[in-house]
């Protein structure tokens, strides 16, 4: 099989144009895009869309691609997959109706065999999409061709999309035992019996490490399906601290399939915990949604690199993928870095949710989504994503829902009088009643039961979880019997009880509020075998009022940033000797971490708080050269602090081979610019940025907002992001102020000349930067 993208020079129009499926509709004055795209970050923020996705509009828009296949690929079969449309996506090639995909999640794989050109005739895709009911969702979903399209070729006998699945039997340090199950499709046009070989490459090897290999009898316009064991010997096993990855080469005929693949046995035990090739570990995790701010749903792998870089470093080793499927070049990344993956797949079902759009918990809400698509979809769905990710060694958990069970959202029961949610402080108390004219949560282990069973058609090596919300009811309707593995959202003080309850099932914290008290639930507990934050990173959506515009529960902000928070929990969580310093007014030390500020500049005599997080002993802090003694928080595990008047100088910390600094600053009088990672200038890489003001001895100003303008030469600028989600700037617009000190530029280049990125602001030095 050959694939590649057809990322550039899409056609793009906001509006209906009900002729544009037709090959020849003339679209010249249509504005050229490049996809990813997602046209809401285009618009400007308007407080009268819905506030739970973030005052962002959405509508009905269209897109046209016209690509050419070469005459060597007549006789093949041709394949379009689009990663994601959001949502309610029509399609058609070369007018040619493929049909309606409501959920905005999936990928779209279409046959386009019959109707290709090939040599010098063009090809071109029509794709409408339709986005009108705002309050669709609780978090912001972004609309349009939002992920990568890619054409994809193959003989007339050949491997099923995504039909090759890797699973390993067993892993140790002397063994590995893997399965390879190919799903094989004939288009020949007679019975063929089909030779199928596959070789597994070691990290960094040109010999195979281990090849099996085998045959079939297909039918003509048939499938089949053909498992082959084989084993390595001392393999190099996948784990987060070494994610090492294997290459399966897998060939029928004159297909070839490529995978990476990784050598490792999960196991969850109810008493013992989570165990990955014979080794326990805790998860720990944060959840993300899959926007990034200004860029909106049109994300790339750099610049989830950048941000899970940042993650691993605070000691996450897991991501949980919040609440539907995500990016395939994301869990690419987690095989590559080392973080385990719960791969989650709905946040509703037949039941529709609350959703909030005129501020968070206003009633009444609206009751729009996927709960509409989900009878006759759910499975197409379900088995699309398990299909798509099977394959990842960081996969160790399929999750059919979250929430699912939210009380009085809309599934209640006579067994309570009233119900309250962890997220319900405003709610209106008539909205907190048992209402029997709503859906019995006694439904919900029917479909439980049948997603379960859905998933396991797909992958049986692999446990189901769900987190679930309301486990004081639904733990006790059937909801969970289903489940291999049950999550518990904001459910700590349940974590004993319930273990007695169900001795056999192994639990965890889906989602969890950033307390010390909810890690120690797990550090703490020898079964509990991991939490998930919510979030590791600010989205937008979910919003409480305008004009802000996003949820700021993460450790990083919309722009990749660290906050006072991920201090602390690296801190908890790091495995390498780490100390940090924050500080704050000292009026009120009841104070949370996100409190806190990485600043030392107060009014001279202030008396000021300072606080310590060292992961590994105690730290020596001193201030000015003057060692000073700290008050030791054992109970939050390397949390140190003393109160001092302020001075101006120098604040440091050790412990060990790990240091921190902070220092007070002047004022911001110039331009610092640093490159992240490299840059292709191939029209479809982001460049990233990131611009810092500093003072005349060139440290970073803190508390620094000054606005910026950013121009680029021989490259556009995609969008500017501070991280504020009070800042209703228009996403994409040039210009934007400094978030304490700090801002991401994203540019995008298809020129062969350097790119000079430039930026300004009043009272600053300009800086420039050539990439």
């Amino acid at each position: 099989m050959s694939r590649v993208t057809i990322n550039k020079n899409w056609k793009f129009f906001y509006g209906d144009q009900p002729s544009a499926f037709q090959k020849d509709f003339n679209d010249t004055d249509w504005q050229t895009v490049t996809v990813p795209h997602d046209w809401s970050v285009s618009m400007p923020f308007d407080r009268t869309c819905s506030s739970g996705t973030g005052y962002l509009p959405g509508g009905i828009a269209w897109y046209r691609k016209s690509f050419s296949l070469p005459k060597e690929a007549e006789g093949k079969r041709v394949r379009v997959v689009f990663d994601g449309i959001y949502k309610h996506a029509k399609i058609w090639c070369n007018s040619y109706y493929l049909g309606s995909f409501p959920y905005g999640y999936s990928e779209i794989a279409l046959d386009i065999t019959p109707f290709a050109c090939f040599g010098d005739m063009e090809n071109v895709l029509s794709v409408r999409v339709e986005r009108e009911d705002l309050a669709d969702s609780r978090w912001f979903t972004g609309c349009g061709i939002y992920r990568k399209v890619s054409i994809e070729t193959a003989p007339q006998l050949c491997f099923a999309h995504h039909g090759v699945f890797f699973s390993v039997d067993g892993a140790s340090q002397e063994k590995a035992v893997f399965t390879v199950q190919a799903e094989l499709e004939n288009h020949t046009g007679e019975a063929v019996e089909a030779a199928v070989r596959h070789e597994l490459f070691a990290p960094d090897s040109s010999e195979p490490a281990a090849v099996v290999q085998g045959s079939v009898s297909v039918q003509e316009g048939g499938k089949a399906v053909l498992r082959l064991t084989g084993e390595v010997a001392n393999p190099a096993l996948w784990s987060p601290d070494h994610p090492s990855l294997y290459r399966l080469v897998s060939t029928v005929g004159g297909d070839v399939v490529e995978n990476l693949v990784g050598l490792r046995e999960i196991r969850f035990d109810a008493d013992k915990g989570f165990f990955c090739s014979g080794e326990s570990m805790k998860l720990k995790g944060v959840c993300v949604h899959h926007d990034a701010g200004t860029l909106g749903a049109a994300v790339t792998k750099k610049v989830w690199a950048r941000r899970l870089a940042k993650l691993k470093a605070m000691g996450a080793n897991t991501i949980r993928m919040s609440h539907n499927p995500h990016m395939p070049e994301l869990f690419d990344l987690c095989d590559e870095m080392g973080f385990f993956v719960i791969d989650e797949a709905f946040d509703e079902w037949e039941g529709c949710k609350n959703k909030w759009s005129t501020g968070h918990n206003v009633y009444p809400p609206k009751h729009y989504g996927y709960s509409e698509d989900f009878p006759q979809w759910h499975e197409h769905d379900l088995k699309t994503l398990v299909r798509r990710d099977r394959n990842h060694a960081s996969v160790i958990m399929w999750s059919i829902g979250n929430e699912i069970d939210y009380p009085n959202d809309p599934y209640c029961h006579p067994s309570f009088s009233t119900m309250t949610g962890n997220n319900d402080a405003n709610k209106p108390a008539a909205e907190r009643m048992y209402n029997p004219a709503k859906p019995n949560m006694e439904r919900l282990a029917v479909l439980a039961a049948m997603l379960a069973k859905e998933v396991k058609e797909e992958d049986a090596t692999r446990p189901v979880t769900a987190a679930a919300a309301f486990p004081e009811l639904s733990s006790r309707l059937g909801f969970l019997d289903s489940l291999d593995v049950v999550g518990y959202n904001y459910k700590e003080q349940f974590y004993e009880e319930d273990h007695k309850r169900f001795p056999q099932k192994p639990l965890f914290g889906s989602e969890n509020g950033h307390t010390l008290e909810a890690w120690k639930a797990v550090r703490d507990s020898e079964n509990i075998f991991g939490q998930c934050l919510w979030t590791g990173i600010d989205f937008f959506g979910e919003t409480i009022l305008w004009p802000m515009h996003g949820s700021s529960a993460g450790l990083l902000t919309t722009a990749g940033f660290e906050k006072p928070q991920y201090y602390y929990r690296r801190g908890l969580w790091s495995e390498t000797p780490s100390v940090s310093l924050v500080t704050a007014p000292a009026e009120d030390r009841e104070r949370e971490p996100w409190e806190y500020s990485r600043s030392w500049s107060y009014p001279v005599g202030a008396s000021v708080e300072i606080r310590c997080y060292s992961s590994h002993g105690t730290p020596c802090v001193t201030l000015n050269g003057r060692v000073l003694e700290l008050e030791n928080h054992t109970e939050e595990n390397g949390s140190y602090s003393c109160v001092v008047p302020f001075e101006e100088g120098v604040l440091q910390a050790s412990c060990g081979e790990a240091s921190d600094c902070l220092e007070t600053t002047g004022a911001a009088v110039a331009v610092s610019l640093r490159a992240i990672g490299t840059f292709d200038h191939d029209g479809e890489d982001l460049a990233q940025i990131e611009v810092t003001l500093t003072d005349n001895a060139g440290r970073r100003v803190d508390s620094a907002f000054n606005r910026l303008s950013v121009s680029v030469e021989n490259g556009e600028l995609v969008a500017l992001d501070n991280g504020d989600l009070f800042d209703p700037t228009d996403c994409q617009s040039p210009a934007r102020r400094a978030l304490n000190g700090q801002l991401i530029v994203y540019v995008r280049s298809s020129c062969a000349d350097a790119v000079t990125v430039t930026v300004s602001g009043e009272s600053l030095a300009p800086a420039s930067l050539t990439l």
